[in-house]
Parts: C-alpha cells; structure tokens; sequence
C-alpha cells in the first residue's frame, strides 16, 4: 500500500526513518526472552535468526490463541493488512499479552514494482525492514534455485537421453525469478547448435507463484519437504504416464537447496517484540500465507499468534482455511476483518485518485463489500471483529458510521491507529480481541468443501456461495485436466483458485459486490508436491509485469543508507 497516505501531520518521518530510529535488540537476547534454547537458534547477523522446527510443541499450539487478519476487497494500493497484523501484536504486547506475529516474506517484484515493500508501515513494522524487503536470508534464492535446479536437471536429462528413445510429449515444469518480466512469460530455450540442448517452449513464473514455495510453505518438516518434491509433476511420456522428481532422481539435491530455507525466520516489530517472517506465497496466484512452521512456532512460544493471508477474504481467507488449516489441523480462534475508508468508497463508485476526500454516501454504497466478506467468514464459523485502519485523511462521520454499522450487525469495532501510534495505537484492537475471544468459545473450523467433493463441485462451492457466481463453465483445456486429475487420484486435493484480487469475480471492473456472473475457469494446473490444484480463472498473471513507473527508480543508496523502500 502506499503508506504515506497514512500520514498525520507534516513531521511523520517515513517509513525507512522510523525503522532505522528504532533501537533494536541483539536477536540472541530476543530469543533468549522468549525461552528459545541458543543452541536452535541460527543467527544471520545481530538481527536475524532461523529457528529450529524441532522446537514446535503441539501440546502448547493447543492452548495458544490463533487469529487470522484478512480484509475487505483492496485498492490498487493496497489495504494495510500486515500493518494491522504487526499493529495488533504490538497492542497485545501493550496490554501483557504474550503475542507473536506471523507474516510471509516480501517479494523482490513487487518491492521494485509498484509497493515498494511489505514489511508493515509507520511504527508498525517488522525490522530490519531493508533486509527483510531485499535479499533477507536467502530463503527466496534457494526456492528460485531449487525450481530452476530441477529446470536444469530435467532438461540434461532429455537430452542425455534423447538418443535412447525418451522424451516428454508436454512439460509442466516452469521456471521462476523473483523479479516481475513480463518478456519471460513465454520463452523458447536450446536456440542454437544441438549441443545447446532440445528446442523447445518454455516460460517463468515469479518465484512466489512456485510450487516449491508452496511445498515448504506447507511441509511439516524435512521428510514431507522431501516427500512432497519428490511428488512434483513434471510432465508426461509419450505413453501418457506421469513423469516426476522422484523419477528424475534428485529429490535429495533439492532438498539439500531447501534445508536451511525450511526453518522460520525470527525478526522484531519496531516494539521489540518477535516476529516469524517466513514463506511468501501470493494469494491471487497461489495460496497466499506464511509457512504452516511459522505459526506453529509463533503457537508454540506465544499465548496469541497473528498470521496474515493475502489481499482480500474471498482469495487469502478462504485458502488459509480450506488449505492451510485443512492440512495443518489448525483451528483459529478469531478472524479480524481489515476495512478502510478508501477501499469502502472505491467500491461505492469512487475514482482511485480521489478516494481520499470525504464521501459519506460513497462509502455506505461501499459498505456492502464488507458485508458480503463477513457473510463468507460466517459460513467458515468464524467469530469475527473489524479492524477500521485508519488514514490520515479520514473524517469522524465516517468512521462512526462504520462503527454503528457493526453495532447494529452485533460485530465487534476497532479503529487501529498503529500505524503512527504504535502499539497504543492497536490498544483499542487488541483489547476487542482478547474479550472477544474469552467470550466467544471458538467453533470449529467448517470448510466451503469436503475433501470427498468433485473437483468441479469445489470450484462451484467457492465461486457460487463465496463469490457470488451463479454459472461455472470450464474450457476444453480444463476439462482435459479435470479428466486427467481423476484418472492420477488427485480429486481429494483441495483448489487454490488464481483470480483477480480486485474484485469477487475474475473481472477486476466488477468492484463491490457483483451478482450472477458466469465464472469460467481457463485452465488447472496440478500442484502434486504441494497437493493443491490450482484453478486459473480470467486474465491471471503468474509472472506480473512492471507499471510505468515502477518503484525502482526511487530505491537508491544515499550516504551508505539505502532510500526507497517503504
């Protein structure tokens, strides 16, 4: 998002000047606090550490707190879920509650693209944010090395095999960078002499799209990380079987790039309270939460743990129940709804440029966006509250309306202001959470469909009870795949449906809440290793382009300091 619309008041430093003001603790004393044994803990610098997955405690994860934050369908420029996320821990904290946050990685794409950074905003972020927005440990490079690895090992392989009669009829396989390429879309690879290898089509996806980003995202530990790559559908021969990692043989040497990469990251919050940054998945393109190691850690070690999913509920909500939960056997207790005035008003008609300006009627048309996501919550048996996060340029009027909007739907109101207030800016938030949670006991977890469901009949329950399409069509392309999907034995495997994150439709144009609209699905790819069939539906993107002006031309380094990001 861009978070210097934020601002209150000329003297609010940006981003990057509030985290380097921050004095922070020496990772090895955070850790220590929170009673992580030193020999576990793997330190990257003084303000970064991995910690060992060997210390996740079930017993504990069943007594700890687990709170979703999601939000109503985002402005281009975002809505400000991981600093409401980052904001709530803090106010915990404020109020002596022993809280962790949980939040994925940033992209390398988008950073240099249009947001800038992902890593919260204001006095809410998780630092060192400069490292965490840039190369951070180094779990992204392993995770474009190791998809790229198995690029290079299955293309020696054909190669080296080609004169014994082997070939894939097609190959499923792609490549990834973590950078947004458009001219990498669609490529042709072995130009040149035969020594150059098997002409043939190929493309990149961004890093974050990755199955193998999804597979650590999901794997329990080593042994599923190596089970579930060596599960990875490559392709098929030419007698129509299914040709894997297992069968190309390198499960090991792409495990091996995996190993340092499937631990947790362990960083702080401009408060100096802990935070797991681990995994990065996007929701429109995949299913958009931090590593399943993550939580359970932050479970483990705190009495409340806050994870985030991606943009709005209809994308990152849904998959974080019907995919993460469903496989981890995690149970939230509470999920916060993040709304703003600006996206409330977008979606009441409102031109992007000018949402800033005040439009009461606007916002009330708008408001029926928010209703129809916690409608979505409630069918999952959620308890849920709403997070207003707050602008700058947010007028009372409004804000009380919003309030008295909830009142009346007997939904619990926060404003979150931690954005320049800090944790006492989420105190209100966080005391909301907590006495909702004590008074509410938590239900379990209803899923939008049953693993037993037809693959079909999944997609149909999320696009037609969730999204609000009254008609799901498939191509003769998905078809083929719902056909091949059967006779492999994968129908069990839940959908991770790749839309627009703009609206509930695949149309970004239809804002709001658009009814009976046909919902028709591309194309399916299966997701073997990670168990997971992602269903493409309307002009989705798996490797983004740069806008016109990306914000690339305004990172530079000035006196040693690295300015632009945010």
């Amino acid at each position: 998002m861009n978070k210097n619309l934020q601002k209150t008041g000329n003297n609010m430093k940006s981003d990057i000047e509030i985290a380097r003001s921050i004095e922070l603790i020496k990772i090895k004393e955070l850790a220590r606090k929170f009673n992580m044994p030193e020999d576990q803990v793997t330190h990257y610098g003084r303000h970064m550490a991995k910690v060992d997955i060997s210390l996740i405690d079930e017993e504990k994860i069943k007594k700890s707190n687990l709170i979703l934050v999601t939000a109503i369908t985002p402005t281009k420029a975002g809505i400000g879920k991981t600093t409401v996320s980052v904001g709530l821990a803090l106010g915990m904290n404020k109020i002596g509650k022993k809280a962790f946050v949980a939040l994925r990685e940033p992209s390398l794409g988008p950073c240099f693209g249009m947001k800038g950074g992902a890593a919260g905003g204001g006095y809410a972020q998780v630092l060192p944010m400069e490292k965490i927005n840039l190369h951070f440990t180094g779990d992204f490079h392993a995770i474009t090395s190791a998809n790229n690895m198995i690029s290079a090992l299955l293309d020696n392989y054909l190669y080296q095999n080609r004169d014994n009669g082997f070939g894939l009829k097609e190959i499923l396989w792609r490549r990834v960078l973590d950078v947004n390429d458009r001219s990498l879309r669609y490529i042709v690879t072995g130009l040149g002499p035969k020594t150059n290898g098997i002409t043939q089509e190929s493309g990149f996806d961004i890093t974050p799209a990755s199955e193998i980003m999804a597979i650590l995202c999901l794997a329990k530990d080593e042994n599923d990380l190596r089970r579930r790559i060596e599960n990875i559908l490559l392709g098929f021969t030419y007698d129509n079987k299914p040709f894997t990692v297992k069968d190309l043989g390198v499960a090991g040497a792409i495990t091996v790039l995996l190993k340092d990469a499937l631990s947790p990251n362990l960083v702080q919050t401009t408060e100096n309270t802990p935070a797991f940054v681990h995994g990065g998945p996007f929701a429109n393109i995949a299913h958009g939460c931090n590593s399943v190691l993550a939580t359970k850690l932050a479970m483990t070690f705190g009495d409340y743990a806050i994870t985030e999913a991606g943009f709005g509920a209809d994308l990152g909500a849904e998959k974080f129940y019907d995919i993460k939960c469903r496989k981890a056997g995690l149970n939230p207790k509470l999920t916060v709804l993040v709304v703003t005035a600006r996206a409330l008003k977008m979606h009441g008609g409102v031109a992007q440029d000018i949402v800033g300006q005040p439009n009461l009627e606007a916002l009330k048309k708008g408001i029926a966006n928010m209703d129809k996501h916690l409608d979505n919550l409630f069918k999952f048996g959620q308890n849920v509250v709403v997070a207003f996060n707050r602008y700058g340029d947010d007028v009372k009027d409004e804000i009380d309306f919003v309030r008295r909007h909830c009142e009346e739907m007997g939904i619990g109101f926060a404003v979150n202001n931690a954005f320049v207030q800090g944790g006492e800016g989420a105190v209100e938030l966080a005391n909301l959470v907590v006495k909702t949670i004590e008074e509410n006991p938590s239900k379990d977890l209803k899923f939008a469909y049953t693993d037993e469901d037809e693959v079909k009949e999944k997609v149909c329950k999320v696009a037609c009870n969730l999204y609000g399409a009254n008609l799901v069509t498939f191509s003769p392309t998905a078809k083929k795949k719902l056909a091949m999907i059967e006779e492999l034995g994968y129908t069990h495997f839940p959908v991770c449906i790749a839309k627009t994150q703009y609206s509930f439709s695949t149309n970004a144009k239809l804002i709001n809440v658009p009814r009976d609209f046909e919902f028709h699905v591309q194309d399916i790819v299966i997701n073997a290793g990670a168990e997971m069939l992602v269903v493409i539906s309307g002009e989705i993107m798996r490797m983004p382009g740069l806008p016109k002006n990306p914000q690339a031309l305004h990172i530079d380094i000035v006196d040693g300091e690295i300015e632009g990001l945010s």
